[in-house]
């Protein structure tokens, strides 16, 4: 298959839209025969959030032109538009009117936003992890990338979602609010669609102020890379500012910092540096600057990202360590496990100076010691030295050996895979300490799980299990490790397509994230509810509070319930009835 060139990035911080650029070639089975029996002209109507259409086929639609939603203040809200047409239509562009109430209540057009989705090359679940060849697996375009181009060029015979976001501001009165999408083809107005809100009384605090712990790694050296700009320059910052404040938009609580160079390997496409420049000098003095570190810190900080710093790692894939040798002049490479005579020398030195430069910047209480999947004997031989030498800091761990047993006040930071039970009195105590207990998904979860070939409500599960086991909140390994062509190709080497990334260059949302995100606001909306039914008295709380722990707990599973996306549109029924 011959891929389209990679797209050329406008200037880094620039506002306005991001240039277009042209997607894959669809592998998939030509379908001209059924494309030539659609009748002429742009077709329009509203899909389903939960449906990806393919671009090739001709959607299976009602003529459905209005759209209700029902939401709290502060609450996004998602609806899909899908576009298809058998000839080249032309130019397409949305244009929303105000939201306006019955009783002269007004809310800006502003709040609405349309985004083109894009498709990108997939593949299937397969075996999970391992080594994959592209030709060994289904290929296939799948409708992910939000594009905010203001307008879109209609290709013949083909499909085109188009995803609206509506966030409700907080400070909304509450009522029923009505807008207007004209829907303009070539400049002249095509089609109507309406929008109906349902504002109800209650408010979703800011994201800032979520109680969900939320965990994606951020990977700041894909970014240099894909936007082809020098890493740590000005210019690296630009770019990183929108992707990261997205992140931050959507209730982010941890910052993905690294300690040492390169903490699990080489296995993404652009491999983590180190934000510390370590040096030992001739004497066999260490010297350690902290200038990256600091400033991406603080940077995330300044964001709304101020949770915690998880810091990687003392025990990298490899147990490779890397520094610069002032009497070589060169960067050296050593082996050096934990419980050895190197892994002590090179970190209890660190340790101290580090704890020392956390103090002064006041970061302390945000900084964890953080490590991934690391055998026992590893986790026994690391907790020892942070004990002897760096008791004060918390260590956050993804956990698939069962080390919190070991550990109990150590791993102040706990992430278990999905499935994995954490015994009630452990989470009983972890609670009282005031512990974080998350779970994750990987390259082996077929379900649930954000590849770009997954059901979109998949994302909006994880929210609700999350509340249904008990969790404080969700780790996934990859923001934006991108792959070499993310906007073209989300397919990997190693792992199932988008397995490395859940948004695009450029700051560009995907269905993945936005589902994600949904699905952390349900689990806001549930805990308040539960707060507040607790703290009545009164027997109409007393029932309100069993019919939601009665609907959270359908969804403490650990295999894809029969009828998924019904039983996800169920539960979010019963939280819009018990919201009212």
């Amino acid at each position: 298959m011959l891929l389209v060139p990679m797209l050329t990035f406008g200037q880094p911080g620039r506002v306005g839209q991001p240039k277009t650029y042209i997607e894959a070639e669809d592998p998939s089975l030509d379908r001209s025969a059924v494309w030539d029996s659609l009748s002429s002209g742009l077709h329009a109507s509203f899909g389903s959030i939960n449906s990806r259409y393919e671009k090739g086929s001709v959607p299976v639609l009602e003529n459905e032109n209005c759209w209700k939603g029902f939401a709290w203040r502060g609450e996004r809200l998602s609806a899909q538009l899908v576009l298809w047409n058998n000839q080249a239509a032309g130019t397409v562009e949305c244009r929303f009117s105000d939201f306006k109430s019955a009783n002269g209540k007004k809310l800006p057009a502003s709040i609405a936003r349309a985004s083109f989705v894009r498709y990108v090359l997939t593949d299937e679940f397969g075996p999970g992890c391992g080594y994959r060849k592209p030709e060994d697996f289904i290929s296939r375009l799948s409708p992910d990338a939000l594009d905010p181009a203001l307008s879109f060029e209609m290709e013949s015979k083909s499909t085109r979602p188009v995803w609206i976001s509506i966030d409700v501001p907080s400070d909304a009165a509450p009522g029923i609010y009505t807008s207007t999408m004209q829907l303009m083809l070539n400049g002249k107005k095509h089609s109507k669609f309406s929008f109906n809100i349902e504002v109800a009384e209650r408010t979703l605090p800011s994201p800032s102020e979520w109680k969900f712990h939320l965990d994606l790694w951020q990977n700041p050296y894909s970014v240099a890379r894909v936007h082809g700009v020098e890493l740590w320059s000005a210019e690296h910052w630009k770019v990183l500012y929108p992707l990261m404040k997205m992140l931050a938009d959507a209730g982010q609580k941890v910052i993905t910092a690294t300690l040492n160079n390169r903490p699990w390997g080489g296995q993404t496409e652009d491999a983590y540096g180190s934000m510390i420049v370590w040096e030992k000098k001739v004497d066999g003095t260490w010297t350690y600057d902290y200038a990256i570190f600091d400033q991406w810190v603080q940077f995330m900080i300044n964001l709304g990202i101020k949770g915690q710093i998880n810091c990687y790692s003392m025990v990298p894939w490899g147990n490779e360590l890397y520094y610069f040798d002032a009497a070589s002049g060169k960067e050296v490479k050593i082996s050096a496990k934990p419980g050895s005579k190197e892994h002590v020398e090179m970190w209890t030195p660190f340790l101290r100076d580090f704890v020392r430069h956390l103090d002064r910047k006041g970061w302390k209480d945000l900084a964890r010691i953080a490590m991934d999947e690391r055998s026992p004997d590893e986790m026994k031989a690391t907790m020892k030295l942070l004990d002897d030498v760096a008791p004060d800091l918390g260590v956050a761990f993804a956990d698939n050996h069962q080390n919190y047993k070991t550990f109990p006040d150590q791993l102040t930071d706990l992430c278990v895979a999905y499935g994995a039970v954490v015994e009630p009195e452990v989470m009983k105590y972890r609670k009282s300490k005031g512990y974080i207990s998350t779970w994750y998904v990987c390259c082996s979860d077929a379900f649930p799980n954000v590849f770009t070939f997954s059901e979109p409500a998949e994302g909006t599960f994880i929210g609700w299990y999350t509340m249904a086991a008990g969790f404080d909140g969700f780790l996934r390994w990859a923001y934006n490790s991108w792959v070499k062509d993310p906007l073209v190709d989300s397919r990997f080497r190693t792992w199932p397509a988008g397995d490395t990334y859940i948004v695009y260059p450029e700051a560009r949302s995907s269905i993945r994230f936005e589902r994600l995100r949904e699905g952390i606001q349900d689990a806001e909306k549930i805990r308040l509810l539960r707060e507040e039914f607790n703290n009545s008295s009164t027997v109409e709380a007393k029932e309100k509070l069993k019919r939601l722990d009665e609907t959270v707990a359908l969804f403490n599973v650990t295999k894809k319930p029969h009828h998924f996306q019904e039983l996800i549109e169920r539960a979010k029924q019963t939280l819009e009835d018990l919201s009212r």
